[in-house]
C-alpha cells in the first residue's frame, strides 16, 4: 500500500490473478459442498409443522428434546424463541400426519414434565407448498439477475452488465456454499437475505462502474489497468464505510436478534463481505477480460457540432 499525496493507492488490479484463483477455489468448494452435503432446508421448503409453546419458567432444551424423542419425534428441531421460557419446535412432515388439534394435544402432553406449557401457535406447511416456495424463490433470484443484466447494459455498456452479473453469481454461489458447508438451516429468511445481498452487491458495483466510466472519459493518457485501479481507489473509502457500518448493524442483529433471525443475519454478513470483495475484484477485473477500452465509453460527437458545443 502506498500513500501518494495523502491518497490511498493500492494495486488491486495487479492482484487480480490471485483474487481470481481464490474465488475459483471457493466456488469449487461451494459447489462440491452443495452436491455432497446439500443444504439443510427448513420446513419452509421441505414441509412440516412449526409449534411454539411457552412455559411459566425457564426450560432446558435438552429436556424438551429428550421428551420429544421418547414420544417418536426423533427429528424434531428445538430452539428457544425470544426468551428461555419460549420454545420453538420444528417437526418434519414425516411425523406430522395428524391434524393440528391432535398434534397440539400430543405435544402439550409430552412436554408437560415440569409445568403444563401454553400452546402459542401451530403452523403446517405441506411438502407441495414447500416445493412451490423453493421453485418461486429460485425464479425470483433468476428474474432479478436478468433484470440487472438489462439495466446495467442500458445504463453503461454490455460488457459492464456481464461483469456485474458475474460478480452477483459469484456472491450467490459463495453465500449458498457457506450454508452447505456449515449446514446452517436454509429457510425463506435466508432466501430473502440472498436477494438483499444481490441488491447490496449491485449497489457497490454500480458506484465503482460509474467512476470507471467517468475516468475512462477524463483520463486520456493511461492504460486500462491504471484507470481501473484509480477508480477503485477513489471509491474505496465509500465502499469500506458502507460495508463497515452495515456489518455493525448485522452483527448486532446476530448477537441480540434471537435465534429466529440468526440464519438471516449470517447470510447478510457473509453476503456483505463477499459483495464488497467482488465489486472490487470480480466485477472490475471482468472488464479487462472483456477488453473494455476508452473508445467503447467515449460519448459520440454530434455531426456538425464541435466539442465545445459550437456549430461547425
Amino acid at each position: 500500500m502506498q500513500f501518494i499525496k495523502d491518497k490511498i493507492n493500492i494495486d488491486f488490479i495487479g492482484k487480480r490473478k490471485l483474487a481470481i484463483v481464490i474465488s475459483l477455489a471457493l466456488i469449487f468448494i461451494s459447489i462440491a459442498a452443495m452436491f455432497m452435503r446439500g443444504l439443510n432446508l427448513g420446513i419452509d421448503f421441505t414441509g412440516g409443522t412449526l409449534v411454539e409453546i411457552g412455559y411459566p419458567e425457564s426450560v432446558e432444551l435438552v429436556k424438551v428434546r429428550q421428551a420429544l424423542t421418547s414420544d417418536g419425534f426423533e427429528d424434531a428441531i428445538v430452539q428457544h424463541f425470544g426468551t428461555t421460557k419460549d420454545v420453538l419446535i420444528r417437526l418434519p412432515v414425516a411425523v406430522t400426519d395428524e391434524d393440528k388439534a391432535t398434534l397440539s394435544n400430543r405435544v402439550i402432553d409430552v412436554l408437560s414434565f415440569d409445568a403444563k406449557p401454553e400452546m402459542r401457535r401451530v403452523e403446517f406447511v405441506g411438502p407441495q407448498v414447500g416445493d412451490e416456495l423453493r421453485d418461486k424463490g429460485g425464479l425470483a433470484m433468476l428474474y432479478a439477475l436478468i433484470g440487472i443484466l438489462i439495466y446495467v447494459a442500458l445504463r453503461f455498456e454490455w460488457r459492464f452488465s456481464l461483469g456485474a452479473v458475474a460478480a452477483l453469481i459469484h456472491d450467490v454461489i459463495l453465500v449458498v456454499g457457506f450454508f452447505a458447508v456449515t449446514q446452517v438451516e436454509f429457510d425463506l429468511t435466508v432466501l430473502a437475505a440472498l436477494l438483499a445481498v444481490i441488491g447490496y452487491s449491485l449497489n457497490d458495483t454500480i458506484v465503482v462502474f460509474d467512476r470507471i466510466r467517468e475516468n475512462f472519459r477524463l483520463i486520456r493518457k493511461s492504460t486500462s489497468e491504471a484507470i481501473l485501479n484509480t477508480s477503485i481507489n477513489q471509491t474505496l473509502s465509500r465502499t469500506l464505510m458502507t460495508s463497515v457500518t452495515t456489518l455493525l448493524v448485522l452483527v448486532a442483529l446476530f448477537l441480540f436478534g434471537g435465534k429466529v433471525i440468526h440464519a438471516f443475519s449470517i447470510a447478510l454478513i457473509v453476503g456483505v463481505v463477499v459483495g464488497t470483495y467482488s465489486s472490487i475484484y470480480i466485477a472490475s477485473s471482468s472488464l479487462l477480460v472483456l477488453n473494455i477500452s476508452k473508445e467503447d465509453l467515449m460519448i459520440a460527437e454530434k455531426e456538425g457540432v464541435n466539442e465545445d458545443g459550437s456549430q461547425v
